[in-house]
């Protein structure tokens, strides 16, 4: 049985995550026995903004790997993010890994003044144009010096595609280290399909290195572990509209210690590198829970 890390996302979607959230549970999560620490984002939707909240996390952590997951590159300025993710691996002494997408919300493009035209093409020139600004390229002609800092990690900083598709997978084996996905279940043979592709576009591209397979789901081992889920869900996903809401809330299933054994020990079968859990909950007590059962 292949060996597969656990990374813990930040509750920066549930109501009431604050500063005394955000500390509780970038120490714990640093303290436990987790491989990362992950935040995602969003533009239209009450949650913290993704890279303060790492940054402010990585000032506070030691071990853990700080993870984007993900950043819409699209509706930003690919050198400013360029020069936001090197700043964040220095603050985090080297321990960035990010993961990059086109994003299906068009409300969050039209709120940043960005086009929702030829997504999948601008993340694809994003990424070419953040290396180039990491390798010190003048990005300006005439600018009379690079954008810094640098990672220090150099310019082949781990960077994952958020990809599910078969063409976005395709794409992806050009200029990705692996992929970052998410599924509801979550369904072990939608990531299996979804892990295959990459194995094989990777090897299509002539890839010397395998992609690093990386997934993610939500889960609630609290009190009322299912009622939990449904209200985060639905709310989450109310983007979709309400009756799309409530018919994908069931389908999340990891509402039980047992239920969320059965799928790592799936998801370790299947190949995954990483298993990043996203609570439907700020209780910090959540973490210990997770803790316990993967200690």
């Amino acid at each position: 049985m292949s060996y597969m890390e656990i990374g813990m996302t930040l509750p920066t979607m549930v109501p009431g995550f604050d500063r005394t959230g955000l500390l509780k549970w970038s120490r714990r999560i640093d303290a436990g026995p987790f491989s990362s620490l992950a935040a995602g984002e969003r533009i239209c939707f009450p949650n913290t903004e993704m890279m303060v909240t790492l940054a402010a996390a990585a000032a506070v952590t030691q071990r853990v790997r700080i993870i984007p997951t993900v950043v819409v590159l699209p509706i930003h300025s690919a050198v400013l993010m360029a020069k936001q993710l090197a700043t964040l691996d220095v603050i985090s002494q080297g321990r960035v890994s990010l993961a990059v997408g086109a994003g299906g919300r068009e409300e969050d493009y039209r709120a940043v003044g960005a086009s929702f035209d030829r997504r999948l093409a601008r993340v694809e020139a994003g990424v070419q144009r953040m290396r180039q600004t990491w390798a010190g390229e003048r990005v300006v002609e005439g600018a009379l010096r690079p954008v810094e800092p640098y990672p220090l990690q150099g310019a082949q900083m781990e960077i994952l595609s958020g990809s599910m598709t078969a063409a976005s997978i395709a794409r992806a084996a050009r200029w990705a280290d692996g992929i970052c996905g998410f599924s509801f279940g979550p369904s072990i043979q939608e990531t299996e399909t979804v892990f295959q592709g990459a194995r094989q576009a990777w090897k299509e591209e002539g890839r010397d290195k395998a992609p690093r397979l990386v997934t993610s789901c939500w889960f609630s081992l609290e009190g009322d572990e299912r009622s939990q889920m449904d209200r985060y869900v639905h709310r989450y996903l109310q983007f979709m509209g309400e009756a799309g809401a409530k018919a994908l809330a069931p389908l999340a299933t990891t509402t039980s210690v047992k239920a969320l054994k059965e799928v790592i020990g799936a998801l370790r079968d299947v190949g995954t590198d990483e298993l990043i859990l996203v609570p439907t909950t700020a209780d910090i007590s959540e973490v210990d829970r997770i803790a316990d059962l993967i200690g």
